[in-house]
């Protein structure tokens, strides 16, 4: 099992890390390079990961001695899954399962009874072996790069 951990504002740069890695290790399966580009630079300057990171409950799950961060997710706000992101390195591991997971249980506890994210064509599948469906698919652009994403949602059961 992977350790996991609370997120805390020392951890910013490593997240920082974790998204560019994630991003470049395994968005060109699916993406263009250009789509590429643009959503790895989205860390590269203050950004709305930034705020997210301060405003949410984020978790990590670490090397087996809790000195790196292979992967993180951020609940912002109690019902919404914001950030989920693991390196290339670390994926198909368990590692942003259980992260999802954990956060799902998290919401519970604030009471949330639907959770909701935007899911890119990476983690789609994961979300959707763990319950989510698509609302609707949505049109964005990061920078002025034209990307697609899912809006999905699951309805969470109390325990």
């Amino acid at each position: 099992m992977h350790s996991q951990r609370p997120l805390s504002p020392h951890d910013l740069e490593a997240v920082r890390e974790v998204y560019r890695d994630a991003v470049l290790s395994q968005a060109p399966q699916l993406y263009s390079p250009e789509q590429v580009k643009a959503w790895a630079d989205v860390v590269l300057e203050r950004s709305p990961l930034d705020t997210i990171l301060a405003q949410g409950i984020g978790l990590a799950s670490c090397s087996r001695d809790g000195a790196v961060i292979e992967a993180f997710a951020v609940l912002e706000p109690a019902d919404r899954i914001s950030l989920l992101y693991c390196r290339g390195r670390a994926s198909r591991q368990g590692r942003s399962t259980a992260l999802l997971r954990a956060l799902e249980a998290l919401a519970r506890g604030y009471g949330s009874r639907r959770l909701r994210t935007e899911a890119s064509f990476l983690s789609r599948p994961l979300f959707e072996r763990e319950g989510w469906s698509v609302d609707w698919i949505e049109e964005l652009n990061i920078g002025s790069v034209p990307f697609r994403r899912f809006r999905m949602v699951k309805d969470l059961p109390s325990d």
